[in-house]
């Protein structure tokens, strides 16, 4: 549980904290992707990166190219120079980083640490809130390459997964204000459904559509991405706005035959592409039956084909 009661309560604070506009002191631990882009949009919006942690040559790169006035600093020298500080770094080592800091007393009451990660939310922080500091989950729904790229896509507006502490929810609003993105609040125990959401529909998306056109080259396509995109753009549209509506080709059709064509070409050039495709047609499969689109009765054929592919792969 978080240590509400030792949050600072000074009048001045409190006004202070919740006021949007208030120009901050932002150190970032973690000059990756995320954070150096995040870094840099906080600028644009009149706050200051002070310091930041860079320790590949890659985040060296990225922090001169988009958080230039930022010092270079240990961890510990980034959040005693920085009013607000931004963990940004892989969720598996955010715990221990948390740790780290609180155990070195890096930590003061009165500060705002905000992490970036999806999968974890408040828990994580509970040292920060030992310390008196206030904590902050602040996930933004976006990939991110690590260019200024990312800038003019998050300044259109995206969503932050946000998850706060009542005392914390204006400032997480006019934060998140400042970077252009629109507020989602997300409950602490249902942050690993919302990452995995995310991370299904948008990391595995990834993989599709790579795999997509690996498949489309060994079919002697010489530009796949010319072939999908418009496809691809058409079928992501269509579903954002119809859901289960959009969904077409052979299997909401219950055309067994091609689908067993499809299964049997995909094994002669990629078997590792067949596990993939078994379980996206029986979820799709599911799909169209359960939204009444394919009659159980007609869907059974089908149902046959991807049943025995699987126990001939399983056998």
């Amino acid at each position: 549980m978080l240590l509400i009661d030792r949050y600072p309560t000074s009048e001045d604070w409190i006004d202070r904290m919740h006021n949007a506009a208030t120009s901050r002191n932002i150190g970032i631990i973690g000059a990756g992707r995320v954070g150096a882009v995040l870094g840099a949009l906080l600028e644009r919006a009149g706050h200051t990166v002070v310091a930041a942690v860079a320790v590949s040559a890659a985040s060296k790169a990225r922090a001169a190219a988009l958080i230039p006035n930022a010092r270079l600093l240990p961890a510990d020298e980034v959040t005693a120079a920085a009013d607000l500080v931004i963990l940004a770094v892989p969720d598996d080592a955010l715990a221990a980083l948390v740790a780290g800091l609180a155990e070195t007393g890096a930590l003061r009451p009165g500060q705002i640490v905000a992490h970036t990660s999806g999968a974890h939310g408040l828990a994580v922080l509970a040292p920060v809130a030992a310390a008196g500091a206030f904590p902050l989950a602040l996930h933004p729904a976006m990939t991110f390459t690590g260019t200024a790229a990312d800038l003019e896509r998050l300044a259109a507006g995206i969503s932050f997964g946000v998850t706060a502490p009542d005392e914390l929810h204006t400032f997480a609003e006019g934060l998140v204000r400042d970077l252009h993105g629109i507020v989602e609040w997300i409950d602490e125990e249902r942050r690993p459904l919302y990452h995995a959401a995310l991370a299904h529909g948008a990391n595995h998306l990834a993989t599709l559509v790579a795999e997509a056109m690996d498949r489309l080259r060994d079919a002697g396509v010489h530009q796949p991405e010319r072939v999908l995109a418009p496809l691809l753009g058409a079928a992501l549209d269509n579903t954002l706005r119809l859901g289960d509506a959009a969904i077409t080709g052979p299997v909401s059709r219950g055309d067994a035959g091609t689908v067993r064509k499809h299964l049997r070409a995909l094994d002669a050039v990629d078997p590792g592409s067949v596990p993939p495709y078994l379980a996206l047609a029986r979820r799709t499969a599911d799909r169209v039956i359960a939204a009444g689109r394919l009659r159980p009765q007609d869907a059974s054929p089908l149902l046959d084909v991807l049943a025995t592919a699987q126990k001939e792969r399983i056998v």
